[in-house]
């Protein structure tokens, strides 16, 4: 059952804009079998939506995540899942977290919990069952507005009210809430950038810049995947009109030697930027023709293939980037020994740092956007049986030559130009 001073002080009830989207959003997705299954758990069980998704329909933005609290503790939580047989996986259980999956979508359920103790990076937690706990280990007043699957919003920090004022407010002490974790310098900028409409306020900024060599403390996985949360939100591009977040970002990535390129973006850039994913985005920031890319790539920490695409970026406009260069011809070599993917990058990262928008640059996009990569037409036992020769290295060298004389030639090879590679 609901604490009683929960339902008198914190809760709201109006069926209103944010109400019925909340309560649109239980019954219209698969979040309402989550709640199906954790409120029927106990006679006390309940779970709350949180978080983003609640910041989203306050805003009426579009909601493309959906994060959820609960009383249980993360066994339980799988308990419940189990008997209404929902898959999921324990994503940090430690922590208590738990990741529900129905219909290819993914659901985040968090026990309440309350710190322990913080070293700057992670907190050792408790499992709590108190829900004003729970909000007070959050950082900012707009993370710790929690809604029931029918709109009742519970907002102890009077988070709905600075969500709709445009104020970004730390929960608590700010230094305290930043040492206990120095991510939050981040999503101080994340949410500043997404949601204020005020000034920064002096003081914060202050104790940011004091504490902005904890920073170092973190796993490069969760400030990239911070970053990467501000790069995809809707209002990234005002950070290059606040010289006090791009300073900030400056300070926590020295790696992103181009950013001030995005002040000056063309249009094709401009309508573009939204649409590109992250590791390209990370390239226009990293690649400067220097060992930029090499020092970030070992900084971040990131994937082979992730890898594998900024290096090809940076190999190319270290070597033979000339915008003379691009054509078709040129192109059809990369797009078969490297893939469509290169050679998109490659054409779109020129697209999006040039002063003006080549028509060149667009119509090879186009061309390559929808093309699908050639299989070679000549094999070795054709070459062996017509031309009687034996399987070994000149065998290998001359599918080698064949094979080059065709990319060279547009993917096209006569009878002819194979019998001159032949007998050479």
């Amino acid at each position: 059952m609901n604490n009683f001073l929960d339902k008198i002080f914190f809760r709201s009830r109006n069926l209103d804009y944010i109400s019925q989207n909340l309560f649109n959003l239980t019954n219209q997705t698969p979040a309402n079998k989550i709640f199906e299954a954790l409120n029927a758990y106990a006679d006390n069980s309940e779970v709350r939506y949180v978080g983003g998704c609640v910041r989203k329909i306050i805003k009426k933005q579009i909601v493309d995540d959906i994060d959820l609290a609960t009383n249980l503790k993360p066994s339980e939580v799988c308990d419940a899942l189990k008997k209404k047989e929902i898959n999921y996986y324990e994503t940090g259980i430690d922590h208590g977290t738990i990741t529900a999956i129905i219909d290819k979508n993914k659901y985040e359920i968090t026990s309440l919990r309350k710190d322990v103790s913080t070293d700057g990076r992670h907190a050792k937690v408790e499992f709590s069952l108190d829900w004003k706990e729970d909000a007070a280990r959050r950082d900012f007043s707009i993370n710790s507005i929690y809604s029931d699957k029918d709109g009742n919003l519970f907002d102890p920090y009077d988070g709905k009210k600075d969500l709709e004022n445009g104020n970004i407010k730390f929960i608590g002490d700010a230094e305290n809430r930043i040492k206990e974790d120095y991510l939050r310098i981040l999503r101080y900028v994340r949410f500043f950038i997404n949601y204020s409409n005020q000034s920064h306020d002096p003081k914060i900024i202050k104790i940011i810049k004091i504490n902005i060599d904890g920073v170092s403390k973190l796993s490069s996985e969760r400030l990239l995947d911070e970053f990467k949360k501000l790069t995809r939100s809707s209002a990234f591009v005002k950070i290059f009109k606040d010289d006090i977040c791009l300073e900030i970002i400056k300070m926590i990535f020295p790696q992103l030697k181009n950013l001030d390129n995005f002040k000056k973006l063309n249009s094709y850039a401009q309508d573009n930027l939204s649409k590109v994913d992250f590791i390209f985005l990370l390239s226009l920031m990293i690649v400067d023709g220097s060992d930029n890319t090499d020092y970030s790539i070992y900084k971040f920490n990131l994937s082979k293939k992730d890898q594998k695409r900024l290096k090809s970026i940076d190999f190319f406009y270290k070597d033979v980037a000339d915008i003379k260069n691009f054509n078709e011809k040129n192109f059809n070599k990369i797009f078969y020994y490297n893939g469509k993917q290169t050679v998109l990058d490659i054409i779109n990262f020129a697209l999006f740092t040039s002063i003006k928008v080549e028509k060149k640059l667009l119509k090879l996009i186009e061309i390559y956007k929808n093309k699908i990569p050639p299989s070679f037409p000549v094999g070795a036992n054709m070459i062996m049986t017509k031309y009687n020769i034996p399987e070994g290295k000149i065998l290998g060298s001359k599918l080698k030559l064949i094979e080059e004389k065709w990319v060279q030639n547009s993917f096209q090879i006569s009878e002819k130009q194979i019998q001159k590679i032949i007998k050479s």
